[in-house]
């Protein structure tokens, strides 16, 4: 499944230029992002975790347990992204149970691989 999918019809998606922030390591959240065009860099300090491209989820943790920022997230070329709230995120996994599993699937994966960095340091 690629959650870019389900939003290809997105009014006003949000625009970030190259080197802009989406948001910083120990900010609050409030929403979740799917990146709809471009590449983020996901950071956990100066260590790049991961390059996301279209279709990635940002920002889920936010959205399920309430917990400050757990890294940062930076523009690497021009980036459109829709925006999800609570709200909205809470209306996808009633009626799109394959957006559901998408995100569970996206933590295990993120889970998964930090757990590796954090062996391998």
């Amino acid at each position: 499944m690629n959650p870019a999918e389900l939003f290809r019809q997105e009014t006003g998606p949000l625009q970030i230029a190259p080197g802009a922030s989406l948001f910083r390591e120990g900010e609050k959240g409030e929403k979740m992002y799917v990146l709809l065009a471009g590449e983020m860099e996901i950071l956990l300090g100066d260590f790049v975790l991961e390059t996301a491209g279209p279709g990635a989820l940002i920002g889920e943790m936010a959205l399920i347990d309430d917990s400050p920022r757990t890294a940062s997230v930076v523009a690497k070329t021009p980036c459109r992204l829709a925006e999800i709230d609570r709200r909205r995120f809470h209306f996808l996994v009633q009626q799109t149970p394959h957006f559901a599993t998408h995100v569970m699937k996206t933590l295990a994966d993120r889970l998964c691989y930090m757990n590796a960095v954090a062996a391998a340091r």
